[in-house]
C-alpha cells in the first residue's frame, strides 16, 4: 500500500501547493512558472514496478475477492488496464450460456486484445448443470476451452437432469447423483483434443453418468494432478488400456468408496510418481493397504479424515520419505507419531479435550526436520490443559504453529504448506 499512498500524497501536494514566480540569481535565467514545471514533468511510474505490485496483490485462495481491485484498477489509466485485465483473466468461471457468449467476445482471437486476453487465462472453472434454464452446452464449454491456449488448470462440475416437475431444488446429494446426465458427443471431444493440454483436472460428478470421467482422462493424457469427486467411477465391461499418466497428485473424495479396480487402472504408471495424496473421506482399510502398498515408497504428503487405529498406522510406517501427514480427527494414535520418518517436515492435526498431546510435543521436541504445525481446534479443544506447552515447543523449536476453528481452513492452510514445501509438480486444490 506504501506505492498508493505516495500517489494519493503527491496528488494531495499538487492541489494544496501555491504556485510562485521565482528568479534564478545564479544564470539571471526568465522567471519560470512553477505551476506548469509540476504538471509537465510528472513522475512515471515504471509498468514493471505496477506489475510487480498488482501481481503481489492477487489473491491465489479467493479468486473472486479480486474482481473489485482489478477492475477498479483498470480504471485508474490505459497503462493500468491491461495489466488489471491480464489478472481479472488468469482464472474465468463459465456457469451458463450468457456468460460464454461475454467470455467468447472478450477473448476473441482475431483481435490483439482478444489474443491477450485469451493468452492470460490459467484457469477455468465450468459448470455443466441441463436444470438450469440457460444451461452451459456442452460445445460451448469446449470452444471456450480452445481459446484459452495456456491453460493448465480445469475444474469442472457437471449435474444430471431431473425428471421433469419432480426435480427438486436444494435436494441432498444422493438425490442428484441419481439424475442422468448425456455422454461428451465425439465433436464436442475432438474440439477438447484441440485445445490446451492441460496439467490439472478437477472433476465433480454428480450424476448417475461414470463414463464422462474416462472421456475426459482420454483427452489429456498428460496429466500430472487429479481430484475427483461425487460418483465413484465405475470400469466399463470391456477393460480399457491402463490410463498413461504418471500422476504426481491425486485427491479424491466420493460419495461411496472406489472399487480397487478402478485404482489399479488409474494408478498403473504412477507407482514412482505419487507425491501427493488426499483421502477427503475415510478410506476402506482395504483400500488404504492396497494405495500405501504400491505407493508409500514415492509418498511424500497424505491427508486423510482419520488415521484408522492400529491398521492405519501400520499402513503409514511404511511411507518412508512421508514430510507432510494431515489427520482432521481429534483422536491421534499415540503410536502414530513414532511411526513417521525422520523427514517429516509437516504434521497438521485436530484437538478436543480428549486428544492425547504429549507424543505430539515429545515429536516436536526431537524431530531436527519439523518447520510448520497446524491445528484444528475442535469445540471443547481451546481448553485443552496442554495447548499451551504445544505452543511453547513449537516455539522452542523453531516451529510454525498455525490453528484454526474452521475445518474448511484448516485443509487450506494445510494444502498452502504441503504445496510451498514440497516442491511437487502439479496444483493442490
Amino acid at each position: 500500500m506504501g506505492f498508493f499512498n505516495f500517489l494519493y500524497q503527491a496528488r494531495e501536494a499538487k492541489q494544496e501547493y501555491k504556485p510562485q514566480r521565482t528568479i534564478d540569481l545564479t544564470t539571471l535565467y526568465p522567471p519560470r512558472d512553477l505551476t506548469m514545471s509540476l504538471s509537465t514533468n510528472q513522475v512515471r511510474v515504471p509498468l514493471e514496478l505496477v506489475m510487480n505490485v498488482l501481481d503481489s496483490a492477487y489473491y491465489d485462495d479467493e479468486p473472486e475477492s479480486n474482481v473489485q481491485l482489478f477492475t477498479n484498477c483498470a480504471l485508474v489509466c490505459k497503462d493500468w488496464s491491461a495489466i488489471a485485465q491480464k489478472l481479472l483473466f488468469r482464472r474465468v468461471t463459465l456457469r451458463s450460456q450468457t456468460d460464454y457468449i461475454a467470455f467468447q467476445q472478450a477473448v476473441d482471437r482475431s483481435t490483439a486484445r482478444g489474443r491477450m486476453l485469451g493468452d492470460a487465462v490459467r484457469s477455468m472453472r465450468v459448470t455443466l448443470d441441463h436444470n438450469q434454464p440457460y444451461y452451459l452446452s456442452q460445445r460451448s464449454f469446449a470452444r471456450a476451452v480452445t481459446l484459452c491456449p495456456n491453460m493448465q488448470d480445469l475444474r469442472l462440475a457437471m449435474y444430471g437432469q431431473g425428471s421433469p416437475g419432480h426435480d427438486v431444488v436444494g435436494a441432498p446429494d444422493v438425490n442428484r447423483m441419481k439424475r442422468a446426465a448425456p455422454s461428451f458427443d465425439e465433436r464436442t471431444l475432438a474440439l477438447l483434443r484441440t485445445g490446451p493440454s492441460i496439467a490439472s483436472l478437477q472433476f465433480s460428478n454428480w450424476s448417475d453418468n461414470s463414463s464422462t470421467l474416462f472421456q475426459l482422462l482420454d483427452v489429456w493424457p498428460a496429466l500430472k494432478s487429479l481430484a475427483i469427486s461425487g460418483v465413484p467411477p465405475q470400469l466399463p465391461n470391456e477393460a480399457p488400456q491402463p490410463f498413461p499418466c504418471a500422476l504426481d497428485s491425486l485427491r479424491m473424495n466420493f460419495q461411496t468408496p472406489p472399487c480397487i479396480d478402478f485404482m489399479r487402472w488409474l494408478l498403473h504408471n504412477s507407482t514412482d510418481s505419487l507425491r501427493t495424496l488426499e483421502l477427503e473421506r475415510e478410506p476402506t482399510p482395504d483400500m488404504l493397504k492396497y494405495l500405501l502398498a504400491h505407493h508409500a515408497g514415492a509418498l511424500q504428503s497424505l491427508a486423510m479424515p482419520t488415521c484408522g487405529g492400529h491398521e492405519g498406522t501400520a499402513a503409514i510406517r511404511q511411507c518412508r520419505a512421508l514430510r507432510e501427514l494431515r489427520i482432521e480427527s481429534p483422536w491421534t494414535p499415540p503410536t502414530l507419531c513414532k511411526a513417521l520418518p525422520e523427514t517429516m517436515e509437516h504434521i497438521a492435526f485436530g484437538v478436543d479435550m480428549a486428544t492425547p498431546l504429549p507424543p505430539i510435543l515429545q515429536m516436536i521436541k526431537r524431530s531436527e526436520t519439523l518447520k510448520a504445525v497446524t491445528v484444528h481446534i475442535w469445540h471443547g479443544g481451546e481448553s485443552h490443559p496442554q495447548l499451551n506447552a504445544l505452543k511453547i515447543a513449537c516455539a522452542r523449536q523453531g516451529v510454525e504453529l498455525m490453528s484454526t476453528t474452521d475445518v474448511r481452513e484448516f485443509r487450506s492452510i494445510a494444502r498452502d504448506v504441503i504445496h510451498s514445501s514440497t516442491s511437487v509438480a502439479g496444483v493442490i486444490y
